[in-house]
């Protein structure tokens, strides 16, 4: 799958804006390209302002015309947005205490609160509306470089339903909200064992193997996530 970098802290701010990603999920919602209009009438708004944010988007290529037609002596343009993996990249990553890196690192945090909190919001409005949902909090074990092809893995395999098809008339629109992270590790209960372990001399202890049984915890009271805007 293609992918674009963001890399200067402007195309952060630009991509991070809440009201801007909500016109993204429209667009992709649509499953066609759309208009501007087209994309303030479903969202409830003034053309005008969502032409504003949609100029902003174009600019950095989340949102390319794709066609152009006459309406009533006008000229409606047709977007599509960008449909490969988005990456987050600084220019200076490598050098440790830039200050741009720090604002970049920031401004990258407040898109990534944004996007999880629209997701949250749209899966709890799901689950006040709707009987089934479908939720899996999953623990793995794997490597890094494991972890990375499952991700890729799960991307390719939805790849077949990020397109509508016109002829299946029973179609819905469902959001996934896929997220591989890593557990917190409590540092003060870190810092105390490494006190004891020093307090302890190693040959003079005698330790017994703890069994330990982790529980993978996997819900499926469902759903749907049809995508609500608001």
């Amino acid at each position: 799958m293609q992918h674009k970098v963001l890399s200067t802290i402007e195309e952060i701010k630009i991509y991070s804006d809440p009201y801007r990603i909500q016109i993204m999920n429209m667009f992709k919602r649509q499953g066609r390209p759309s208009t501007v209009k087209e994309i303030a009438d479903q969202m409830g708004e003034v053309p005008a302002k969502v032409h504003y944010h949609v100029k902003k988007l174009e600019k950095i290529g989340l949102l390319t015309i794709v066609s152009t037609r006459e309406i009533n002596g006008i000229i409606a343009k047709y977007y599509e947005p960008y449909s490969g993996e988005i990456h987050l990249r600084h220019e200076d990553e490598d050098k440790e205490n830039s200050p741009l890196k720090q604002v970049f690192r920031s401004e990258t945090l407040k898109l990534l609160n944004e996007m999880f909190e629209q997701s949250r919001k749209r899966f709890m409005h799901q689950a006040e509306n709707e009987d089934r949902m479908f939720l899996s909090d999953i623990t793995l074990y794997a490597t890094r470089e494991e972890v990375e092809r499952l991700y890729k893995n799960i991307i390719k395999l939805c790849e077949p339903y990020t397109t509508k098809e016109n002829q299946k008339e029973d179609q819905e629109v469902f959001q996934l909200f896929a997220a591989l992270s890593k557990p917190v590790e409590n540092s003060s209960a870190s810092k105390k064992d490494a006190k004891e372990k020093k307090k302890s001399p190693s040959s003079k202890v005698k330790s017994t193997p703890k069994t330990s049984r982790s529980v993978s915890k996997r819900q499926e009271s469902a759903s749907s996530g049809l995508e609500s805007e608001e």
